[in-house]
């Protein structure tokens, strides 16, 4: 495997931090879910999904701070996330386009679909913003020494 696939591929350690963030964006989904439904009925589609991602992407940075990466939340995480989630909104958008539009997929669903796509984006872009520095500690620490 080239290496720059091996730095973007969750190193064994990350497998819980992996497990936390699918539990976590079961819940994000739902949100977004119990969001969209409702707004669906009084909005155009592309409308309540828009408000229901960006409701459900301020739950996601605080239950990813906390649970999935243990960290604290801070101002400066906290303005930063939403480019965690700019590819995951666009991966998304087209293919809610693309379901609903295309493809005559039903627009209640669809989100659902168009978000299965994103979740691998969305993993590695916001483990680099709410770890910032975590992985250059890591590797800039003293080894020990060998016995002579």
């Amino acid at each position: 495997m080239p290496p720059r696939a091996r730095r973007l591929l969750p190193s064994l350690p990350d497998r819980g931090q992996l497990l936390r963030f699918t539990v976590v964006g079961g819940v994000n989904t739902a949100t977004f879910y119990a969001c969209y439904l409702p707004l669906h009925r009084v909005l155009p589609y592309f409308a309540a999904f828009t408000v229901g991602f960006l409701t459900a992407m301020t739950c996601s940075f605080f239950l990813n701070t906390y649970v999935t990466y243990r960290t604290r939340p801070t101002w400066k995480k906290f303005l930063l996330f939403p480019l965690t989630q700019v590819t995951a909104y666009v991966v998304q958008s087209v293919g809610l386009v693309v379901l609903v539009s295309w493809c005559g997929v039903n627009s209640k669903v669809a989100p659902l679909a168009a978000a299965v796509v994103g979740i691998p984006f969305t993993f590695l872009v916001s483990r680099r913003i709410l770890l910032p520095g975590r992985r250059a500690r890591q590797s800039a620490r003293p080894r020990p020494r060998e016995p002579a």
